[in-house]
């Protein structure tokens, strides 16, 4: 072993100034540039019934998301979600929704996925995330990650993103 580290360090050197040059020389991909979309939303949250043993049998609920935001973001979303805990002190929940609409003007589709720990009342560890390749129309290549803030009753939203080409 002792005969190959030296060895090994020459070879790695030399694979390095080999390809050192043309890392320099190729041409950086150009990434989108963030964009940002802000505004307000409404949601209608109904409860649903299990509908099978197994959903019976986990105490997990499962709710109906309709929702319809305003702003920059000018679109309906549908959705579903299982919670577990009483949802005010403690507890958890996971979501999809399908958003169509209008983002900065440009129609299509696409999908947030949702994630959020409560700890004592509190919003732990809260993600909602696009779901990778789920944009459509002129939203397809749409990437990013939406923040929800309630106060007062009200939801507002903003979404981090990127889109190729934009």
């Amino acid at each position: 072993m002792k005969i190959l580290a030296p060895l090994l360090s020459a070879l790695v050197v030399l694979t390095l100034t080999a390809v050192a040059p043309a890392i320099a020389t190729t041409p950086a991909a150009k990434e989108p540039a963030a964009m940002h979309a802000t505004g307000h939303f409404d949601v209608k949250v109904s409860p649903q019934t299990p509908d099978n043993p197994q959903a019976q049998a986990s105490g997990l609920a499962r709710l109906s998301l309709d929702k319809q935001f305003h702003g920059d973001l000018d679109a309906a979303s549908q959705g579903e979600m299982l919670a577990a805990g009483d949802g005010t002190t403690s507890g958890a929940y996971v979501a999809l929704e399908k958003v169509s609409g209008k983002l900065h003007g440009r129609s299509g589709s696409f999908v947030l996925v949702h994630r959020a720990l409560m700890v004592d009342g509190t919003p732990q560890e809260w993600t909602v995330t696009v779901v990778p390749g789920s944009g459509t129309g002129e939203l397809a290549g749409l990437a990013g990650a939406m923040t929800i803030a309630i106060a007062d009753g009200r939801h507002g939203y903003e979404l981090a993103y990127t889109l190729p080409g934009h």
